[in-house]
């Protein structure tokens, strides 16, 4: 499991450890993996730390080699780590821009790189990766994690298309829309304002539960959150209307009004062990009230603009 060390990936690791399996976990910072080893040690199961950065490949034969050499093999992989930037396009250094397509988007083939030919020479496996809503959509200030997640997208389909001679074999997505992890707060920014989940907000346990049972019944792509449905609809069918509302909605509940510096977050380097955990300072009960009086909003102005031109044409 690589990103095991916070957030999605945290919640991922606790779930199978629940389940009764057996894990390898995986991300740059030791100290966050050894707290996440320790709780699934406490849960039953049995546990191997690996320190392994995406942008390194050769670091992945390591994770790989754990797997093969303490447990026999690799049944599950599950790849959620991700790093993230806000900031106008113009505004954001290209050295951070690169970095998070390189983790993000590269990060993930090669992982898959690394697991395929595993998973073909044993001749089953499930590579599970994590994706997002916002590789369906687009929002402003988030030009280089939207873009890779939209590349993501793509790569697992042509990996599906490229794995129907195994049928052993699946390559899944598990997309979630915004959800309380530290991601947001730990992300490099050059907007001037810290980041937040835009309502309504998940807790990673409810993303965790999905990447299970994606594990134990493979799906193509699995879709977290309700509100997602809307949002898809709304970029897809109204698009004029999408692009004058998410920027206002994106000032307004994917930015905080904390100020904050430039800085290049946790994109070039891990953060100290105080930015590693399961959840972000978000509610997400609050916050969902508030997101499903947004939604409900936005669909309303959806369909009656949708009628409108529907009486207009006629």
């Amino acid at each position: 499991m690589t990103g095991a060390s916070s957030g999605i990936g945290h919640a991922a690791a606790l779930a199978f450890a629940a389940a009764g399996d057996r894990l390898v976990l995986a991300a740059r910072a030791r100290p966050g993996l050894d707290k996440v080893a320790a709780q699934c040690r406490a849960a039953g199961a049995e546990v191997l730390v690996v320190t392994a950065d995406v942008t390194r490949p050769g670091s992945l034969d390591a994770v790989a080699d754990a797997a093969a050499g303490g447990f026999g093999g690799i049944d599950v992989w599950v790849h959620t780590a991700a790093v993230m930037v806000y900031g106008r396009l113009e505004d954001v250094p290209a050295e951070i821009f690169d970095r998070v397509v390189e983790t993000d988007l590269l990060g993930s083939a090669a992982v898959a790189r690394t697991a395929l030919p595993r998973f073909r020479a044993q001749g089953h496996g499930v590579l599970v990766f994590g994706g997002s809503l916002l590789g369906t959509i687009a929002a402003p200030y988030m030009s280089a994690y939207i873009a890779s997640k939209w590349g993501l997208r793509a790569l697992v389909r042509v990996l599906r298309l490229e794995t129907r001679d195994a049928p052993g074999i699946h390559v899944c997505l598990v997309a979630p829309g915004a959800v309380n992890t530290p991601v947001y707060r730990n992300a490099a920014n050059f907007a001037g304002r810290i980041g937040r989940p835009p309502p309504p907000v998940d807790p990673p346990e409810k993303v965790a539960r999905a990447i299970l049972r994606c594990a134990e019944r493979p799906r193509a792509t699995v879709n977290v959150g309700a509100a997602g449905t809307f949002v898809r609809l709304g970029f897809t069918l109204f698009p004029r209307l999408y692009d004058t509302l998410v920027g206002p909605l994106m000032r307004r509940g994917g930015l905080s009004r904390e100020p904050v510096a430039p800085t290049p977050g946790n994109v070039l380097a891990p953060l100290p062990p105080s930015g590693h955990s399961l959840h972000g300072p978000w509610k997400p009960r609050r916050v969902l009230r508030a997101g499903t009086v947004l939604g409900a909003a936005a669909v309303t102005v959806l369909a009656v603009r949708g009628l409108a031109r529907g009486r207009t044409g006629r």
